[in-house]
């Protein structure tokens, strides 16, 4: 009987950890993408190369990198272009939450 309440209470502390995990994820929607596509066209920005940094969903940008705002409604990331792909970054953490080709 230990051993049943034991797995059942493992099994509700991963349950709970991966409901957390979720809900960290980061979602851009589509219409969030097409505006901030057409945003970064209308207004560009040159485009800087950051040497040996690697620029993936979740990795942080540099403090040096200077970040820009999104005059939309309904987006509160900045934005960077790194080697001509429009990377959106969460301002509060500097972690990359979604790369645009």
């Amino acid at each position: 009987m230990k051993k049943f309440v034991s797995s059942a209470v493992t099994g509700l502390l991963l349950l709970g950890a991966s409901s957390i995990a979720v809900a960290q994820t980061v979602i851009v929607t589509p219409e969030q993408e097409t505006v901030v596509r057409e945003y970064v066209k209308k207004k560009p920005i040159a485009s800087i190369n950051l040497p040996g940094v690697e620029l993936n969903v979740g990795s942080t940008v540099p403090e040096k990198v200077e970040l820009h705002a999104i005059d939309a409604p309904d987006i509160t990331y900045r934005y960077v272009v790194v080697d001509n792909r429009t990377v959106l970054v969460d301002p509060g953490t500097r972690k990359v939450v979604r790369v645009i080709d």
